[in-house]
């Protein structure tokens, strides 16, 4: 039978995680998880999605997450990092990505 981290575990996990985060990365506004683990529907195999609010980047979106080690986490993880302006823009959309995140999101 194959064993895999329960919410508890991960989610205790990222918590420790986004603490580290926030002295490396100072521009942080908000740092949470949505997906699987945060609605409580995980199974073996359930990666964590992490997004991240920042106030700026340098990078553009399809780099930014090359500037945070997920290696610490329990399970495989995916990081999204939207600056806040973008955010907003999403919000405004309100299209199917932005409601899901904030409807579900678990944030640290």
């Amino acid at each position: 039978m194959l064993k895999w981290p329960n919410r508890a575990t991960v989610d205790a996990a990222a918590r420790r995680w986004a603490q580290a985060q926030r002295s490396l990365h100072p521009e942080i506004k908000r740092l949470g998880y949505f997906g699987s683990y945060a609605r409580g529907n995980w199974g073996v195999g359930s990666d964590l999605d992490l997004i991240a609010l920042v106030s700026h980047s340098e990078r553009p979106f399809e780099q930014r997450a090359m500037d945070w080690d997920l290696a610490r986490l329990p399970v495989p993880a995916e990081i999204l990092v939207y600056t806040e302006s973008e955010w907003a823009r999403l919000e405004q959309e309100g299209g199917r990505f932005f409601l899901t995140v904030a409807a579900e999101a678990v944030w640290l």
